[in-house]
């Protein structure tokens, strides 16, 4: 399990200028979609809902790196991504005022990062929906947070397994990509993948990183929608 937050860590988060890490962050905060508040979340489809998820980047102990936090999410038959690595994030509540506060609440309730707090928010990427007539019909608006190195995360809500930070380059790095077939009734699907210790990143996830790796580098090698290539059977 994770290591619990140290609590005596208080204030907003400082940043070292002359951190390698940095400039690149720095680049990102420019490549993505400004938020200035409600008025820039999308509207939901009809029948559906709204949701947020939180990417979160944090410098590596050497200053070197960049990582992101995903989460496993726990297994349940009521979950059509059940037991599948995601981001931090859910579905907005009545009492959000908007979809980044939707993505700072989710994100501590889920792993206990306080993203108002220790966070600060860069900007969001592509609003994504889920592809398939069987799946739920939320629009997911994805925002971009960077912590301080020493941030940590827990397992903090029965709807997460697992948390793991993971590399930027292990996300680019071509030996990753793989193929996720998603298999539901007669229905079989391949889709494009990351490969994690033997744990797909695909759908909804995996289009959003890949979203996030090309602004962070136009030549990250990867599938930018994401969209699946099988068909039914």
């Amino acid at each position: 399990m994770a290591a619990r937050e140290d609590p005596s860590r208080e204030g907003r988060p400082s940043w070292d200028s002359d951190s390698p890490w940095l400039p690149k962050l720095g680049d990102l905060r420019g490549r993505l979609n400004p938020y200035r508040g409600p008025e820039d979340d999308p509207s939901p489809r009809p029948g559906g809902w709204l949701a947020s998820v939180a990417v979160v980047l944090r410098p590596d102990p050497s200053g070197r790196e960049l990582e992101l936090l995903l989460i496993r999410r726990s297994r349940s038959e009521s979950d059509p991504w059940s037991g599948h690595m995601a981001l931090p994030g859910g579905r907005k509540d009545r009492r959000d005022p908007s979809l980044l506060s939707t993505a700072t609440r989710e994100t501590l309730e889920e792993v206990g990062v306080p993203l108002a707090r220790k966070g600060e928010p860069l900007g969001n990427l592509q609003v994504v929906q889920p592809v398939g007539a069987h799946l739920p019909l939320f629009t997911v608006l994805p925002f971009v947070f960077r912590v301080p190195a020493p941030t940590v995360a827990r397992v903090a809500s029965r709807e997460v397994a697992a948390i793991r930070w993971v590399s930027l380059s292990h996300l680019q790095d071509k030996r990753n990509q793989t193929r996720f077939t998603y298999r539901r009734n007669n229905i079989s699907l391949r889709f494009p993948a990351i490969d994690l210790a033997g744990h797909p990143i695909w759908g909804l996830t995996h289009r959003i990183l890949t979203d996030l790796l090309h602004r962070l580098d136009a030549d990250t090698a990867g599938d930018r929608d994401g969209q699946p290539t099988g068909s039914g059977s």
